[in-house]
């Protein structure tokens, strides 16, 4: 290898609702460490309706409807 390290990177597993233990979907949020942007992956929002922690997915407003792309 020659002085060289190679890093082993691996996505983090399938996400859980803490709350029903539904899977949810992971989403990618950025943290800045000494002035760099780093990705963390945490769980997004459980879509199970009978769940305590429950989002609803946002429709899009009448201002985004309307606005020319």
């Amino acid at each position: 290898m020659n002085g060289e390290q190679k890093h082993r990177v691996t996505l983090p597993a399938g996400q859980v609702c803490p709350s029903c233990k539904h899977p949810v979907e992971t989403v990618v949020e950025r943290h800045k460490t000494m002035g760099v942007y780093v990705p963390l992956w945490v769980a997004g929002p459980c879509r199970n309706p009978h769940c305590s922690q429950y989002e609803p997915e946002e429709a899009p407003s009448a201002e985004e409807e309307a606005s020319p792309a």
